[in-house]
């Protein structure tokens, strides 16, 4: 602003012609309306993140302090019902900060870090260790956070799954062979000996258990 009243107090020339006079005071207060504008501009943005967290902070501060129904009531004359939450965290994500700490980030921004504060927590940080917090801070601080998606490593094969009563049964994944060799020979199985597929897959598989423990004795029938 003293550069702008430097240019405003200079005084004209006596000499000068009334069209220099004029064409000299019209570009003085183009100047003027320029600054002004700029410093309008971004005085105008660290007001409203200023007044967006002064308000989360009193926010949840009466949300504190007051009964639940209190605070219901505070929301309801207010006409607050259901904006409150977006308010509550950027309490909770900035309550290490003063809103003048953060005043130079753009309202938006702050908004992206407290909707995802697990996402940004340690973005938010590392703002700690900032001495001047800018936008332009957040933002390469955001960009070095931002890590590659892992590809998830597949999940182990189960054959286990969950009854609504909390037990559990096991169902084998469908068994696709070219020949079919195994569904055949099941189904003529249950079809010879009436037993259920459970109960064939059960003794087939106890069997195989008795094989790897050695408990199955090998007989030689062409013994003499």
């Amino acid at each position: 602003m003293t550069q702008v009243q430097g240019k405003i107090a200079a005084p004209i020339h006596k000499q000068a012609s009334p069209q220099a006079k004029f064409e000299q005071h019209t570009e003085e207060q183009t100047d003027v309306k320029t600054i002004i504008a700029q410093n309008f501009s971004f005085q105008t943005l660290a007001d409203a993140t200023e007044t967006i967290l002064y308000h989360a902070f009193w926010l949840a501060n009466e949300k504190r302090k007051r009964s639940p129904k209190e605070y219901r009531k505070l929301l309801f004359d207010q006409g607050w019902k259901g904006e409150e939450k977006k308010y509550l965290k950027l309490a909770a994500a900035f309550q290490k900060f003063s809103p003048e700490d953060l005043a130079e980030i753009e309202p938006r921004t702050i908004y992206q870090l407290a909707e995802n504060s697990k996402k940004y927590q340690l973005v938010i940080d590392r703002l700690l260790d900032l001495t001047d917090i800018t936008q332009e801070a957040v933002r390469q601080l955001i960009t070095q956070e931002r890590k590659p998606r892992r590809i998830p490593k597949p999940e182990k094969p189960s054959i286990w799954r969950r009854t609504n009563n909390g037990g559990r049964y096991c169902q084998i994944p469908p068994i696709h062979e070219p020949d079919e060799r195994t569904g055949t020979t099941l189904q003529k199985m249950m079809d010879e000996e009436g037993y259920s597929a459970q109960h064939i897959v059960a003794e087939a598989i106890a069997l195989r258990q008795a094989y790897k423990e050695g408990q199955l004795v090998s007989v030689n029938c062409n013994a003499s």
